[in-house]
């Protein structure tokens, strides 16, 4: 095979070479050769292996976000191996492979640093799922709250209910507390209404329960209160506590308070204005 190379260099090039860079020039071209066989091997595999991994992760019911990260990841380092082991081959250095890789990592991690924070809250919040697509959450930072409509790996949306789009890092999800109006099947809604002092405070109590009782919405095997919560400035101010199915607490808040408001109309009961009593002092 080398006596063949030779001569056929020889013939087609009119050149004529030593033996030493013959050999040297054969071994690189099965080298080059090999590593062609081995890097279309290695893409077939990764290929597989990927597929392999979906199945597996859809199995175990992992979240489509994470499995398709782990998939990609798992897949970069088998084509970083692939690439370091073919060097090798090639009589490159491991130390300086170590040392290339690990200089590019620490630049790359130090300019993309905000990103790399954010993918690891993405990660997080698809792992410990503090909330889910659907959910209506209030983050603390920027009190921004909504309904979420999708979570990345960078980037956590919400639609507001005057349907605007906000667009949260995740890093600042994972690392602030929030609050998930909607994780519970029900929620409780705590009203205040203020009647004036001379009112009748029992009368008033009793149409509050009766609009309550017979809204629809409200959960009547969970608790109802209705007390009297403190005496203000100008009014005596009852509570009223009942649930709710989270679906149902926006409408069932509304028509609850406008329907106590059209029974303390009919029964007399007034709701005071802000009312300020002056002396004076000369009489």
């Amino acid at each position: 095979m080398l006596d063949f190379l030779k001569y056929f260099i020889a013939d087609t090039f009119h050149f004529t070479f030593n033996e030493a860079f013959l050999t040297k020039l054969y071994s690189l071209s099965l080298r080059v050769l090999l590593s062609i066989v081995i890097i279309v091997a290695v893409l077939q595999v990764v290929k597989y292996f990927k597929k392999f991994l979906r199945k597996s992760f859809k199995k175990l019911q992992v979240d489509d976000g994470i499995a398709g990260f782990l998939t990609s990841l798992i897949g970069i380092a088998l084509y970083i191996l692939t690439g370091f082991l073919i060097a090798q081959s090639f009589g490159v250095d491991a130390a300086s492979i170590v040392a290339l890789l690990g200089s590019a990592g620490v630049t790359i991690g130090l300019a993309i640093q905000g990103s790399l924070a954010n993918l690891a809250g993405g990660v997080l919040i698809l792992i410990i799922k503090p909330f889910k697509v659907g959910d209506y959450i209030i983050e603390d930072t920027k009190m921004n709250e909504g309904t979420v409509t999708e979570i990345g790996l960078i980037y956590t949306k919400l639609v507001t209910l005057d349907n605007k789009t906000v667009v949260l890092p995740n890093g600042i999800l994972a690392n602030s507390s929030l609050v998930n109006v909607t994780h519970l099947p029900y929620r409780m809604i705590d009203m205040k209404f203020d009647i004036a002092y001379d009112a009748d405070v029992k009368l008033a109590k009793e149409l509050i329960k009766n609009v309550i009782d017979n809204d629809e919405a409200v959960l009547t095997e969970k608790p109802i209160e209705i007390v009297m919560e403190s005496w203000e400035s100008s009014s005596i101010r009852l509570c009223a506590r009942f649930y709710v199915l989270n679906p149902n607490f926006r409408s069932a808040k509304f028509r609850v308070l406008e329907n106590v408001k059209f029974s303390f109309d009919e029964n007399n009961i007034e709701i005071p204005y802000p009312q300020v009593v002056v002396h004076n002092a000369d009489k």
